[in-house]
């Protein structure tokens, strides 16, 4: 695991799965963890292993603890608090049993809830107690709650993963459907103007590719895109014409070194015609995450023979990138120091 990054906010799961004093149990960097909602209405994170017996908290229970909000390990009644992971009560000790409860911890992830999703912050040290740094911030402005969330498994590491979902030249072969890019429509130049951004970057603000069809039929001519991407997993693309603006934001969470949950979380506003097409939308986006998973699924077979892939410019430039950006913040961490965005400013050019 130790070419996963640490010290870095991970989506962990949408606000709609975390039901109020319900909990659920998710694998993130090779842990697993306790995901849950306090009867308060709090979300929290937990490593999900009682320390006593080894048993999952997830599938224990959330109950007050002299005030405190606590989850009940269903074997032998432990309790540890949401908030901070402190042992609040040992139930089988009596008196003259000089054992302090208080001294046992499992670990805290520090969490993060806005715009209908939780984040979960990865600290390289497992018993820090600093405060984690701010959660990244996607543009997201007033949406409150997505219109629609998709994800899927892939059988791939975070690095594989990644550099697939950024790829810019398989789109006419791997996403050739009719209603969006079907053979007819051929290949064209691309040409876009990349600038760095915070731990990543983005393709500069322009105007849609003229063969991208639904993007005129819903938003009309005057219509711009950004794209951006940042470190761990996170990238997002934007979509605004005069009134209407749509934004998808697809996060990456590495579950171990082989396996990477992929969420889709899509908001819009003011795009009537988008909300009468929600029905068909949610299954296209499924169809298109399938899609990338069906191809990774395809790579795998090719990688269990051959592990080192062809890089090319200026279509796997990009990949290169997140590498640049991932070597760069190991180093800034071992070395103490402020993290240096080493990506430049550029044109990149592709048939696509």
């Amino acid at each position: 695991m130790t070419d996963l990054l640490k010290d870095l906010w991970y989506f962990a799961a949408t606000s709609r799965e975390l039901k109020r004093g319900e909990m659920l149990r998710r694998e993130i960097l090779g842990e697993p963890v306790v995901l849950g909602r306090d009867r308060e209405g709090r979300a929290f994170a937990l490593r999900d292993i009682c320390p006593h017996r080894a048993v999952p908290l997830s599938a224990g229970r959330i109950v007050d603890t002299n005030g405190a909000q606590s989850v009940e390990c269903p074997y032998h009644g432990w309790r540890f608090g949401v908030a901070d992971g402190v042992c609040r009560q040992i139930p089988s000790l009596v008196e003259g049993q000089a054992y302090e409860a208080n001294r046992i911890k499992v670990r805290h992830y520090p969490t993060h809830e806005a715009n209908g999703i939780v984040l979960a912050f990865v600290a390289a040290d497992a018993r820090a107690l600093h405060e984690p740094p701010p959660p990244p911030v996607f543009e997201l402005g007033d949406f409150r709650t997505p219109k629609f969330v998709i994800h899927r498994i892939f059988a791939a590491t975070m690095d594989n993963a990644v550099v697939g979902l950024m790829d810019p030249a398989h789109v006419p072969y791997v996403h050739d459907q009719w209603w969006w890019r079907p053979p007819s429509a051929g290949k064209k130049l691309k040409q876009k103007r990349f600038v760095p951004r915070e731990r990543g970057w983005a393709i500069e603000r322009h105007a849609p590719s003229s063969n991208s069809l639904p993007y005129r039929i819903l938003f009309g001519r005057q219509v711009t895109t950004e794209i951006s991407f940042m470190l761990p997993g996170f990238r997002w693309e934007v979509v605004e014409g005069e009134k209407a603006r749509l934004f998808t934001l697809t996060c990456l969470t590495p579950e171990n070194e082989n396996s990477t949950r992929i969420t889709q979380v899509t908001y819009w506003k003011n795009a009537p015609l988008l909300d009468a097409l929600k029905p068909i939308l949610t299954p296209a986006g499924r169809k298109f995450l399938d899609q990338d998973g069906d191809m990774v699924d395809l790579q795998n077979e090719g990688l269990r023979y051959s592990p080192s892939m062809l890089w090319i410019d200026d279509i796997d430039v990009q990949a290169k990138w997140y590498l640049k950006l991932k070597r760069e913040w190991t180093k800034s961490r071992e070395e103490g120091r402020e993290f240096v965005n080493p990506i430049e400013a550029t044109v990149l050019k592709w048939m696509s």
